[in-house]
Order: C-alpha cells, then sequence, then structure tokens
C-alpha cells in the first residue's frame, strides 16, 4: 500500500509542482532527509492530492491560503508557481488571498501578496 500511495504521490506532485521541480528534489535529497521526501510524497501528494473528492484547481487554492496564512513564505511561492498547472487563475489567487486577510489578517495576506506578484510577473511573457 505504501508503494502505491508512493508512486502515486509522486505521479500528482510532477503533474502539480512540475517535472523540473520534482527531479531537483530528488536530486538534493541526502539520507538525512529521504524519510521525510518519502512521507511527505506518500502523505500529502499520495494520501491527500490524490484523493477524488477535490478537484486539483480547489486543492491548490487551499494550500495557497494555508501557505500564506501560515506564513511559509517558500512553500506559498511553490504553490503559486503550481498555479499554473492545476489550472487556478491569479484572479481566483487574488480572492483566496483576499480571503486571507479578512480571516488570518493583513500583515499575512501582505506578505503573500508581494509574494504572489513576484511569481506572477515570473510567468508573464
Amino acid at each position: 500500500m505504501a508503494d502505491e500511495r508512493y508512486t502515486a504521490g509522486m505521479a500528482v506532485r510532477r503533474e502539480v509542482l512540475g517535472a523540473a521541480h520534482v527531479e531537483r528534489a530528488e536530486a538534493g535529497k541526502t539520507s538525512f532527509d529521504a524519510d521525510f521526501q518519502r512521507f511527505i510524497t506518500e502523505g500529502a501528494w499520495g494520501s491527500v492530492w490524490a484523493r477524488p473528492g477535490l478537484e486539483r484547481r480547489t486543492r491548490s487554492l487551499l494550500v495557497v491560503a494555508l501557505m500564506a496564512a501560515l506564513g511559509h513564505e517558500e512553500e506559498l511561492a511553490m504553490h503559486i508557481r503550481a498555479t499554473r498547472n492545476t489550472g487556478a487563475t491569479p484572479e481566483e489567487v487574488k480572492e483566496v488571498l483576499l480571503m486571507v486577510a479578512a480571516y488570518a489578517g493583513v500583515p499575512a495576506a501582505n506578505t503573500a501578496i508581494r509574494i504572489a506578484k513576484q511569481v506572477l510577473a515570473e510567468g508573464a511573457d
């Protein structure tokens, strides 16, 4: 069962974050963080993200809101980049960050908006 979750998790992780991101993470994996990488691949990606109850776009927007509310800036930037793969639009990200302002606080949303602007500008051609 764990191997199935790991395989499913790696597939979802590649679809959401992009193959290049996952390959960089895998290349940087050491004996120190290998167990942690397996844990998040099986647990978050293979058990939660792979569930049928919500579509990827919704899961993606929820993670953006949670990372913004909790102040996890690197993860927030990564998941805003991932919206390019999940179908969540910049307009939806903006709306989610307004919800963060109302329910988690203006400082958290202010930081998240700064990060979102930077990340979204990266993708503008």
